[in-house]
């Protein structure tokens, strides 16, 4: 989803790995594979982008519906083009789109 908003927006996103809520199970086990949680289909998630003043109202309003108790504000919309991570230590990395799904879809 990233990809898309920086490519239509033509600007970049910097999304912080710490933040984004993913099922602690789902962070082990890619992280034993090897794999970018990032790069996997989910379903039943939401990404909203909305101005920096506007985020904490937003992040309440979604977090007072049950279904919303996870939300979190996961990044930043930057000028530097392209999708990035920044990592515990603030380090950098490029979020490259897979070339292919990296396990099979069960639908």
């Amino acid at each position: 989803m990233a990809h898309e908003f920086a490519a239509a927006s033509g600007c970049g996103i910097e999304l912080h790995e710490q933040k984004l809520p993913v099922n602690e199970t789902v962070r082990g086990v890619c992280e034993l594979l090897g794999l970018e949680a990032l790069n996997f289909a989910n379903e039943g998630k939401l990404v909203i982008a909305v101005a920096r003043e506007a985020a904490e109202a937003a992040l309440a309003q979604l977090q007072s519906h049950p279904l919303g108790r996870h939300a979190a504000i996961i990044g930043d919309v930057v000028e530097r083009t392209g999708v990035r991570t920044i990592g515990l230590y603030g380090v950098k990395r490029t979020l490259d789109l897979p070339h292919a799904e990296p396990l099979p879809r069960i639908c």
